[in-house]
Formats: C-alpha cells, sequence, structure tokens
C-alpha cells in the first residue's frame, strides 16, 4: 500500500480506504478461486494494483469518459483504475465466468458505481469506447482485430482514442504494423525493479463506423 501512496498521494480517504481494502479481498477470494497466481498475492500492490496505474501515468482519464478493459481476469487494470477515476465508466470484461463473479464481488465490496463486469468475448461488446485496456491478453495484431470498431468518434484527451496495453519486453515485431504506437516504460515512473521491462504501449485506433 505504501507504494500506492508513493506515487499517487493526492488520494481522497476514500480512495485510500478502497486501495487498502484490495489486499484482504484479494486473499480471501484468492483462497475460494486461483484468480492471482499464488506467488504474486503477496506482491498484491506492486505487481498488480501499482502496474495497472502505470496507464494513469500516461494519461488522466476525464469525466465521463467510457473504457472497456478486455481480459481482465481477476480485475487488473479496471478495479485500481476505476478506484483512482470515480467518473468515469469502466465496462470489465473475460470469457471465463470466476474471475467475472470475484470483479463483481470486489467491485461491490469497494461500493465503486463506475464498474460493470460481464462473462464476455471482446468481440461481441457492443459500444464505442475512448479507450481499450489490456493486460497482454494476446499479441497486438489479434487484439486489434477484436477491438477496432469499438472506438469512440470523438477525442476528449491530448492523447487519441485507441489502446493502452500492458506488456513486457521486446515489442518491436509486434509492433511492426502499427507505426503510430506509442512504448512508454514504466521504469520512468516507477523505480520498482519489477518494471524494468514493463511498458504501457499507446495505439491510437481511427473511429469506424
Amino acid at each position: 500500500m505504501e507504494e500506492i501512496i508513493k506515487y499517487f498521494p493526492n488520494l481522497t480517504e476514500i480512495q485510500q480506504k478502497q486501495f487498502q481494502k484490495l489486499e484482504a479481498l484479494y486473499h480471501d477470494w484468492n483462497s475460494k478461486i486461483n484468480v492471482i497466481s499464488r506467488k504474486d498475492i503477496d506482491e498484491l500492490y506492486v505487481k498488480h494494483v501499482l502496474h495497472s496505474l502505470a496507464i494513469a501515468k500516461i494519461t488522466k482519464f476525464e469525466p465521463g469518459t467510457y473504457v472497456l478493459d478486455v481480459g481482465t481476469g481477476g480485475g487488473f487494470p479496471g478495479i485500481p483504475l476505476a478506484i483512482l477515476f470515480p467518473e468515469t465508466r469502466f465496462y470489465l470484461i473475460d470469457v471465463i465466468l470466476k474471475k467475472i463473479n470475484v470483479v463483481k464481488a470486489v467491485a461491490e465490496a469497494l461500493e465503486l458505481k463506475n464498474v460493470k463486469a460481464e462473462q464476455m468475448r471482446a468481440e461481441s461488446v457492443k459500444g464505442d469506447f475512448d479507450f481499450i485496456v489490456s493486460r497482454a491478453v494476446t499479441n497486438m495484431p489479434d487484439f486489434v482485430s477484436w477491438i477496432k470498431d469499438k472506438i469512440k468518434k470523438q477525442n476528449k484527451h491530448e492523447l487519441k482514442n485507441g489502446i493502452l496495453y500492458l506488456k513486457g519486453g521486446d515489442l518491436t515485431e509486434e509492433l511492426q504494423d502499427f507505426p503510430k504506437a506509442t512504448e512508454y516504460n514504466i521504469s520512468d515512473f516507477f523505480d520498482n525493479e519489477f518494471f524494468e521491462t514493463k511498458k504501457v504501449v499507446h495505439v491510437p485506433l481511427k473511429f469506424k463506423a
């Protein structure tokens, strides 16, 4: 929890309490359903919460922004971002029902009114979003093919509407078909060694009617 306060010192009291509750909630759920790997659960705040919040170092979601989280698993990056941006709407999807049930329970326990979670494939989602976020669910070409027709026309941020993707390693080959993609090194924002090879990748996408 100290890491969250360190990099996000302006949290409200409510936000601090919500972030604090995550540990007990995920430990409890993890004992019933393995949503986070056993070796990672003890480093929840760095490897899952702070990692998710790296997206907030790239852009601050404006009130009324609509964000889709594809392959959210246990709720990452969607839940931490929903705590940080209470006036942004988040739609969290995953194909695995038991994971979505955990996400719903966590969102309810935190009283997050800006989170909707459903078991669904990305291709089946209806609606347009300002941003689509995810944590390395597949390679970028496949990911883009799933969601390319779900981007809003109007931009309300300096950053163009599109994908904000958390991924690590050398992405040269994977991004060769996306010349407008920008890679941001998370180690520029957080000084934990876990983030040395981790990135936020922004891929702007045009609205498709």
